[in-house]
């Protein structure tokens, strides 16, 4: 079985969304989740310990190119997801992309659209894409 395009994603959630019509339900709900998203991070770190962080200031000067700021740039992050932590993490992110969605639909948005616009300005912009 393919899996879904958004197009199909954002229809299912479009017959789906009962509870959340409001705009505003929507989009605490989806700042809810996102959230949640990030508490299942913390705990994998705080509780798990699967995934350590060790953050520091980035070590970079104003003379390194992007391309090579791209290798001496870290993530802070060591260890990988266990299969617990990794479980709970894309359960919170389908949550919080399901009312992404549902936001997309009530302010008639195309959720396929953003994704491509995005990826052609990544494309366009490359390493000056940096947000």
């Amino acid at each position: 079985m393919s899996a879904p395009t958004l197009d199909q994603f954002q229809r299912q959630v479009s017959e789906l969304l009962l509870r959340h019509r409001s705009l505003l339900d929507v989009m605490s709900k989806y700042d809810q989740t996102g959230s949640a998203v990030n508490r299942a991070v913390a705990k994998a770190v705080t509780e798990c310990g699967c995934i350590e962080l060790n953050a520091k200031k980035q070590a970079y000067s104003d003379d390194t190119d992007l391309t090579e700021a791209q290798s001496v740039l870290q993530h802070h992050m060591n260890g990988q997801l266990c299969e617990q932590c990794n479980d709970v993490l894309r359960a919170e992110l389908g949550r919080n992309l399901f009312y992404m969605s549902a936001l997309c639909n009530l302010l008639d948005i195309n959720l396929e659209e953003v994704v491509a616009r995005e990826s052609d300005k990544c494309s366009t912009l490359g390493l000056f894409n940096m947000r």
